[in-house]
């Protein structure tokens, strides 16, 4: 009970105000630092300059980071969103294996021909693969 009359509920509320901040402040941070090594139109000398800049001065460094390349922030996030869309849907492809319209044709052919499906099927599956 003493550590509830030390410690007030809006004491409370401000110490996790403060470590909510604190977690952004992190979270943002690491943003920033991704997108400086991310970046293909800053020079190795202003990446270094940037870093350090964050480091000595880490809030003044991120505020003026947000303010100066903000915008540039948004625009390497979506390069990299539709680079690993790309990769993805090539990946899909490659694994899916597409096939031809004149593989179809074959493999409905091979089935007709085994007589695994009847006459009226097959006509029904050649028009549904042409079109």
């Amino acid at each position: 009970m003493e550590l509830a009359s030390s410690y007030p509920i809006l004491d409370f509320f401000w110490t996790m105000l403060i470590f909510f901040c604190f977690v952004i402040w992190i979270f943002i941070l690491f943003q920033i630092l991704i997108d400086i090594f991310r970046s293909h139109d800053m020079g190795g000398f202003a990446k270094a300059i940037w870093v350090l800049f964050i480091i000595f001065l880490p809030f003044l460094g991120v505020l003026v980071y947000l303010i100066a390349r903000g915008h540039k922030m948004q625009e390497h996030q979506l390069q990299a969103a539709k680079q690993q869309k790309q990769e993805f849907d090539s990946y899909v492809k490659q694994t899916a294996g597409s096939s031809s319209t004149a593989d179809e044709l074959a493999k409905l052919a091979d089935l007709k021909a085994n007589g695994t499906i009847t006459d009226a099927d097959y006509e029904a599956a050649k028009k549904k693969v042409l079109g």
